[in-house]
């Protein structure tokens, strides 16, 4: 097979993708990222309002997006998002997993209600909505590509809290290592990004309850979303097509190694 000198290409024309948890942070500049590069989005949370403004910006800008409310923990719910996506703007062959929630509590003091919220949100939703996506590729003989949100807090862990998310977020790697396997003869690539202290609506509240922890990081800052669009597109692109079972880790040197 003939490759392109140099074999980079960040054209998603024609590819359809679904972004979990784009109301806000991450998954907001994801969906923007998927869209400006040619790709139609599907953007999934429960805060609909947000979800029309952010599809409201893509088309101002030319891209074609459509909002689809979703709760990850229910996973009737993240089975049919999927259909309800192919029915309006084709088949998904691009799965953004990025829906995420702390825990900011110690594993003992922590009620069932949210140890169910955290697994279900961080572990059985991707999990649920992966199975869902690959089911469909398989059945129509196409390629595709998931991309999990992990964290680096799934290899590493300080204490003081959120235990919980640290153990959720390393069984997302551990699912990408696996279905990456599972799916390989089918040409669908599994991979994860592991960020960092990356600004988001989530990130500010953590700062809000425990002050700017910028100081401690050897580049004194907390990183923008915007520094993750080059990693992303890379992994739903055709570059990446040998690329599947690893998780990109950015950090920006923040943590232990």
């Amino acid at each position: 097979m003939p490759y392109a000198l140099p074999n980079v290409s960040n054209d998603l024309t024609g590819r359809v993708a679904l972004v979990t948890g784009a109301s806000s942070g991450l998954g907001w500049r994801f969906a923007k990222v998927l869209a400006a590069a040619g790709a139609k989005v599907a953007i999934t949370a429960r805060r609909v309002e947000r979800l029309e403004q952010l599809a409201a910006e893509i088309r101002a800008d030319g891209g074609v997006a459509d909002p689809f409310e979703l709760d990850v923990t229910d996973a009737e719910a993240c089975m049919a998002v999927v259909g309800a996506a192919e029915e309006k703007l084709g088949l998904v062959d691009i799965l953004v997993n990025n829906a995420g929630i702390p825990d900011a509590q110690r594993a003992t003091k922590m009620p069932l209600t949210l140890i169910d919220a955290v697994l279900d949100t961080n572990l059985r939703a991707p999990f649920v909505l992966s199975c869902e996506v690959a089911r469909r590729l398989i059945a129509a003989k196409r390629p595709g590509r998931i991309v999990n949100i992990a964290s680096v807090a799934a290899f590493h862990y300080a204490g003081g809290g959120a235990a919980l998310y640290s153990i959720t977020k390393n069984a997302v790697v551990r699912m990408t290592e696996a279905l990456s396997v599972e799916w390989a003869s089918f040409n669908i690539n599994v991979n994860g990004i592991a960020p960092g202290a990356f600004r988001s609506e989530m990130m500010d509240g953590m700062l809000a309850r425990v002050g700017d922890i910028a100081a401690r990081f050897p580049r004194g800052r907390v990183c923008d979303p915007e520094q993750m669009d080059s990693t992303l597109l890379y992994l739903v692109s055709p570059a990446s097509e040998a690329v599947t079972g690893t998780v990109i880790r950015i950090d920006d040197g923040q943590g232990p190694r």
